[in-house]
Order: C-alpha cells, then sequence, then structure tokens
C-alpha cells in the first residue's frame, strides 16, 4: 500500500547542471602482461580529466569487464565523488557498444568520447567548445592535433573548403613539433624533423583549427549519437572498423567537419607512464584554476534514422568531390 504522496511528483523538470561530459570506457582484464601497467595509465587519465575540466563538465566511467584491483579503485574514486557516473559490466561488451551505449545515456549537448590512456591538457575543453561555437557544421573535434589525418572521413569537410564556408590553407605550426612527435612516438610511428613542416588548417570568424582527427579522444554533438550513429549493437570486441562505423562515417553522412584543434591538448599515452607525462598532470595542477559556472540550458533531439539512399548518395558525391578537391588544395 502507498502512504501520501511521492515528494518528487511536485517538482515538474530538473535543471541540467552541465553541458558537456566525458565518457571513458576502462579494461583492464588483469594487472599482467601488456595490462601491467594500464592500471597505472588508467589513474593517471582520470586524475587528468578530473582536474583539467570545469564544473560545466561531467565524467561518465564505463567498466567494462576489468578485474577486481581496477574494479575496486573505481569504485573507490567514485564514493569520493571525482566522477560522476559509474557503470560496471561484468564482462566486456566491446569497447563501442559500453561507449554508444554510456554516451547516449548523457543529456549535455558535447559529448567526449575517449580511450582510457588519454592524457588531458589544461584549457583542452575551452579549446574544443570554442570551435564548436565559433565555426558552423562541426561535427567532432580531437584536442589531440593531427596533421596526416585531413583525407580521412573528412569528405563534408573537404566539401565546406571547397565551397568556401571556410578559410583553407597550409600553415606551420612549429609549437605543436614538440607534442605531436610524442603523439608519434606512443603510436610507434617514425618522428618529424621539420618544426616548420604544414598544416592543413581552417579559419572560421577568428577562429583556426587542423582538417581531421585520429581515434583517442573526440568531442561530438550529442544530436549525432541519435540521428546518424547505427541503433544496432556493435558486437565487436575492438577495431574492425567499428570506430569508423559508429563515430567517422556519422559525422560525415550528418554533413559536419571533423577537426582538431589547432594547437595540441591531449596526450596519447599508450600502456605505461613516463616520466614527461606526469610533468604535464604537474602543471595541470598548478594552472587548476577557479572554473566559471555553466548557464542552465534545455538540450532537445530531433530523432532520424539512416538509409541506404542516404548512404547512397553519400558515396556518390564522396567519389565526385575527392578528386577535385584534392586537385585545387595539393601542398
Amino acid at each position: 500500500m502507498r502512504v501520501g504522496m511521492n515528494p518528487q511528483k511536485q517538482a515538474n523538470t530538473i535543471d541540467l547542471q552541465s553541458n558537456h561530459r566525458v565518457v571513458i570506457v576502462v579494461y583492464i582484464p588483469e594487472m599482467s602482461g601488456y595490462y601491467a601497467n594500464v592500471f597505472d595509465v588508467m589513474k593517471l587519465c582520470l586524475e587528468s580529466v578530473s582536474v583539467t575540466k570545469n564544473v560545466s563538465c561531467e565524467i561518465t566511467v564505463v567498466n567494462n569487464g576489468s578485474c577486481i584491483e581496477a574494479t575496486d579503485y573505481l569504485n573507490k574514486i567514485y564514493s569520493e565523488d571525482k566522477i560522476n557516473c559509474l557503470i560496471h559490466y561484468r564482462q566486456n561488451i566491446g569497447k563501442m557498444d559500453a561507449l554508444i551505449g554510456a554516451a547516449r545515456g548523457a543529456r549535455e549537448e558535447f559529448v567526449t568520447l575517449s580511450d582510457v590512456d588519454v592524457l588531458f591538457v589544461e584549457g583542452w575543453q575551452q579549446a574544443v567548445e570554442k570551435i564548436f561555437n565559433s565555426i558552423p557544421d562541426v561535427g567532432l573535434v580531437s584536442p589531440i592535433s593531427s596533421r596526416t589525418e585531413p583525407t580521412y572521413a573528412s569528405f563534408s569537410t573537404w566539401s565546406k573548403i571547397f565551397l568556401q564556408k571556410v578559410k583553407f590553407k597550409y600553415e606551420a605550426i612549429p609549437e605543436n613539433f614538440e607534442s605531436y612527435n610524442k603523439f608519434l612516438e606512443s603510436t610507434n610511428w617514425d618522428k618529424e624533423t621539420d618544426p616548420n613542416i604544414a598544416w592543413p588548417v581552417i579559419e572560421k570568424n577568428g577562429t583556426k583549427a587542423i582538417v581531421g582527427s585520429n581515434h583517442q579522444v573526440v568531442t561530438i554533438k550529442r544530436s549525432l549519437l541519435f540521428e546518424f550513429v547505427p541503433t544496432l549493437p556493435s558486437l565487436t570486441l575492438v577495431g574492425n572498423n567499428s570506430e569508423h562505423n559508429y563515430i567517422d562515417l556519422p559525422v560525415d553522412l550528418a554533413n559536419k567537419m571533423r577537426l582538431s584543434t589547432f594547437n595540441n591538448f591531449a596526450f596519447h599515452m599508450g600502456n605505461k607512464v613516463e616520466d614527461w607525462m606526469v610533468e604535464i598532470q604537474n602543471k595541470n595542477l598548478l594552472n587548476n584554476s577557479e572554473k566559471s559556472e555553466v548557464n542552465k540550458s534545455v538540450f532537445k533531439m530531433n530523432q532520424r534514422e539512416i538509409n541506404n539512399t542516404n548512404l547512397f548518395f553519400y558515396k556518390l558525391k564522396k567519389r565526385i568531390v575527392k578528386p577535385i578537391f584534392s586537385s585545387f588544395y595539393k601542398k
């Protein structure tokens, strides 16, 4: 039997206190082999995002079937209010299903999807949001500046450059030289030797960004998760085009631009913490200052499914525009 009235029924609406959410998937099945040092990488990742985000941003962590040591640590920091939401799975359900499932539960306008081996740098959130707020038709922004990905899943970006919706030029960014080499080294790629090598840069309304991005950490608009991302589960542990199908292609299908920040605001750590990573986090702690309060907003979403007709015309336009872009915008 019910006695009295549920007091929650007296309040009809909820004030949204944040407009940005970071979603991080954790998979550490054991504390040995490849994963021997990933626990320390995870801790540094979570500590860096916690200290660099502002009060308008919340953190969701998805424990995707990790070992007891990792699970206990996540429960601890959740109880200490260092993360806002913690989701547990007993078994690994696959990276993309864990990531997209949690992201679709977000109510914030911006959703950052991150691997657990990303080191965030003070100012990343402001730099990413500035691009979204200053440049129209942006669908994805990474805080890891990427010079070598301007043609990957960027058909919509090329189209806007070709139609002169944004200014475009190749530009040297010597201040990115050291940070970009750290990224290349972390993925076992050859380092660059020329600090004045050209980067593909767009500009609009006084804001600059790099054309293209990598996968490790990206920020998207929440609406994309419902309008263009497949509704069926990926059922893939990791890789096998799952990132392309659930993140990269939807941004392009939405006719939105894929970009990264003009300067670098995050690092890929790999599976082992190095001294330089700790030094960056120490700088984060020193530079951490009071963050401004967020203006309360109401976010709305329009539902739309992708069909084969959308995909056909997208592929047709891509085949036409890509060679034209390559002819006009050579270095």
